[in-house]
């Protein structure tokens, strides 16, 4: 018994549904976005809410069940309130600018890294060692963040990097000095 998958969507107000073949798209405040579901899988407006049923109960159906019904939900969230992802920059001259639609990372490197936003993100710098990611799209918002965070991610015995707000980095003992 798949405990997601059996999960009721609840629409929020201002958010349509619509369901045409294997194609589920949502319009809301914030935007558009549209999701091809595997045909096995059916979906179902019953008034306010969404409902994703299985044909069976074997494995791929149980797989994909509860997958569509994440995937679907995320939509809904993502166009009525959006996604936000914060990163810190740590490190003595680490610092981001977003201009335009490029984002400009110095990192220790004897050269700034440039990433392309991608469309359908926002991306603002508060503050130099600080990253806002918004978007509408959960998977663009995390991947994108993840990008970000591989440019030079957090070492263990300084805590210098890019890390997720929030994120916690076990420190290691230094090597320790012969007496």
């Amino acid at each position: 018994m798949s405990r997601i998958g059996n999960k009721i969507i609840h629409i929020k107000a201002g958010v349509s549904v619509d369901v045409k073949d294997n194609l589920v798209t949502v319009k809301g405040p914030k935007g558009e976005l549209s999701f091809a579901t595997n045909p096995d899988i059916k979906v179902e407006i019953e008034g306010t809410d969404l409902k994703v049923t299985r044909p069976s109960d074997s494995i791929k159906h149980k797989t994909l069940h509860g997958t569509t019904r994440a995937l679907i939900n995320n939509m809904v969230e993502g166009v009525s309130e959006g996604y936000t992802r914060r990163l810190e920059i740590i490190g003595v001259g680490y610092k981001a600018k977003a201009a335009g639609r490029v984002l400009e990372v110095n990192a220790g490197y004897s050269h700034p890294v440039n990433l392309d936003i991608p469309e359908g993100l926002n991306v603002e710098t508060p503050i130099q060692t600080e990253v806002v990611i918004t978007g509408i799209d959960k998977q663009k918002v995390g991947q994108f963040a993840s990008e970000v965070r591989a440019i030079r991610a957090p070492e263990p015995y300084k805590g210098k990097g890019i890390r997720y707000k929030g994120e916690v980095v076990r420190r290691k003992e230094g090597k320790k000095e012969k007496k």
